[in-house]
């Protein structure tokens, strides 16, 4: 009878600590850098792309090493179906700054339609971003596929 208390008290804080907190507006700024740079990949816009990273991008994707070219290439070069649509979402897990350099861990769900078939796909990333001329740009992305389907 003890046990039912102390179990209700530790699912309580188990919950709360898991709980996302309201972000801060440099966090907003942060996170809203990261959607960007993906409305650029689903817009195949490497103008835009390019403005949302750094120079010296790195992206590890699928066990391999990619930088700006490679993802120019892989995304939108390559990627020349006339019926191409892709919606992204974003749960923010945790948010992180520090001064000109910030860190930010999100789960990424994607609904890509090409040639006619329909996909969801499932990552959960990880990108480091640098302050570049007051504008948060993304430096490192590492992603790990969780589902596609």
């Amino acid at each position: 009878m003890k046990k039912l208390p102390i179990l209700a008290i530790a699912i309580f804080f188990t919950a709360s600590l898991q709980a996302q907190q309201p972000s801060s507006k440099e966090q907003q700024e942060i996170q809203q850098a990261v959607v960007n740079l993906f409305e650029s990949l689903s817009a195949r816009d490497s103008v835009s792309l390019k403005l949302h990273c750094t120079p010296d991008i790195t992206l590890y994707e699928y066990g391999q090493a990619w930088n700006l070219d490679t993802l120019i290439r892989r995304t939108i070069t390559m990627n020349q179906s006339a019926d191409f649509k892709r919606t992204n979402s974003f749960e923010f897990i945790k948010t992180e700054t520090d001064k000109n350099m910030a860190w930010v861990t999100y789960r990424l769900s994607s609904v890509v339609y090409r040639d006619a078939k329909e996909s969801q796909v499932q990552w959960l990333e990880t990108v480091v971003l640098a302050k570049q001329h007051k504008q948060w740009k993304v430096k490192h992305l590492h992603s790990t596929l969780l589902k596609r389907s």
